[in-house]
């Protein structure tokens, strides 16, 4: 594989005897941004030919949550960056949260970061419109008009803070039906977890910290299915992390209820046992929880409670988490490393195929927002958002050399199985080699209107 010019979706590329979702060894023709052909023995004058036998070919992955922190906190993370650590990870498209300063509650804010998105060309950027006012959780944005906006906005969030209020959130879900949005609920009731500093249980009773209830999480969750099922609107559950929230998900979605949850990597390996080492890097929003947690994540994972794996990739500038346990910020990064935590804990371990893996990091969280032109099948006609990835190849992760800003990675130093080769985005090959090769440009005359651009 070669480095190619930055370009439009003009190129022609051969990818050859890929495992097309782990199954058997097949071609795929890529011309003109779409997905040309798709069998066997297949060739193409003038192509360029990317021999794939032992990688498996999936749709590119969609991430239904990350912080590019753009505008207003450069000092940790920028489009630029975030959207290539996305490009790296196997993504073509992310959704950008609205925690940014300013925070993106109208349809400037969100327009200016959809209008980075495309200057940068990795991914896909589609912005996440605040719920409130400044998250301020006091008064509905602008929701209409960042969903007329060019940025056509369909997710709306606070992340980071929950909208606590019950009639605010009522509106918010009547609110968003007009436009078929929805609402994603960071669950966290604030009364229960003020001053919290980590999961509640036995290792925070031993460390002395302040513990962070389940029912915290839980409490919202109910709350908000029963008011979904109220208003007859979508309603998406943010970074799902106790086992108790997976048995009301699961009980909503017995009765119908529209809902949607999501889970983080981190959260399908990680334990609250590794706070014992005072490592800020282990320090999140919602906290690590326990082993049993963990093993009910995966199984709602596994049999579809769950919906949809998001990074809720959160870089953090160096001094915000190199510091006390107490003083520093939530949050790890994971658009790096997603894949191979996935791999690691749901297809090594036999809970999930390769395709199951497209379902739940492409094809559904590219439903739940809209996205038109991500997460479809790799069959011919259809856009040229593909991804190669070596599930054989293991690597030692290792923060200073990631292309996110963010070292704050809960990773670092562990080996990790599967590694993406290469990532196309609009038919252009952004990742070859496993390294950054060269962004997509869009036509100087493309407006980026359309939730199919």
């Amino acid at each position: 594989m070669t480095e190619t010019a930055p370009g439009t979706a003009s190129g022609t590329y051969l990818i050859r005897g890929a495992a097309i979702l782990g199954g058997g060894a097949e071609d795929l023709l890529i011309r003109e941004g779409v997905i040309a052909e798709r069998g066997t023995g297949l060739s193409a004058e003038g192509a360029t030919v990317i021999e794939a036998a032992g990688l498996v070919a999936l749709p590119g992955m969609v991430d239904i949550h990350t912080h590019l922190r753009e505008p207003g906190r450069e000092d940790a993370e920028t489009v630029e960056t975030g959207t290539r650590a996305a490009a790296l990870g196997g993504y073509t498209a992310v959704h950008a949260m609205a925690n940014s300063n300013p925070v993106a509650d109208t349809a400037g804010v969100v327009e200016q970061v959809h209008s980075l998105g495309r200057a940068s060309g990795w991914v896909d950027v589609r912005p996440v419109g605040a719920v409130t006012v400044g998250l301020a959780g006091e008064q509905l944005a602008e929701l209409g008009a960042m969903a007329d906006s060019r940025a056509q906005v369909r997710v709306f969030s606070d992340d980071g803070i929950c909208v606590h209020d019950p009639v605010l959130m009522r509106r918010a879900l009547e609110y968003v039906k007009a436009f078929d949005g929805v609402v994603a609920q960071h669950a966290q009731e604030p009364r229960l977890t003020a001053g919290a500093q980590m999961n509640e249980g036995t290792v925070s009773a031993v460390l002395g910290l302040a513990g962070w209830p389940a029912v915290a999480e839980e409490s919202i969750i109910a709350r908000d299915v029963l008011l979904a099922q109220h208003v007859g609107s979508r309603l998406h559950v943010c970074h799902v992390s106790t086992a108790g929230s997976v048995e009301i998900v699961r009980w909503a979605k017995e009765r119908g209820i529209n809902v949607t949850a999501e889970v983080t990597p981190h959260h399908l390996l990680l334990t609250d046992e590794l706070v014992r080492s005072y490592d800020p890097v282990y320090k999140v929003n919602p906290p690590l929880r326990t082993d049993a947690d963990v093993q009910a994540l995966r199984a709602g994972l596994a049999d579809g409670t769950i919906d949809v794996v998001g990074t809720d990739h959160a870089p953090h500038p160096s001094e915000h988490k190199e510091c006390e346990w107490a003083q520093a910020a939530m949050g790890m990064t994971g658009l790096e490393t997603a894949l191979s935590v996935v791999q690691e804990t749901m297809i090594e371990t036999g809970l999930m195929t390769w395709a199951d893996f497209a379902r739940v990091t492409s094809t559904v969280p590219a439903a739940i927002g809209r996205v038109t032109d991500q997460g479809r099948p790799l069959e011919a006609g259809e856009p040229a958002n593909v991804i190669l990835v070596d599930p054989a190849a293991r690597w030692t992760v290792d923060p200073h050399k990631m292309a996110t800003m963010g070292r704050n990675s809960p990773f670092a130093g562990r080996e990790l199985p599967g590694a993406v080769v290469a990532t196309f985005f609009k038919g252009h090959p952004t990742v070859l080699d496993g390294k950054l090769n060269t962004p997509y440009r869009y036509a100087a005359d493309s407006s980026g209107t359309g939730s199919s651009n």
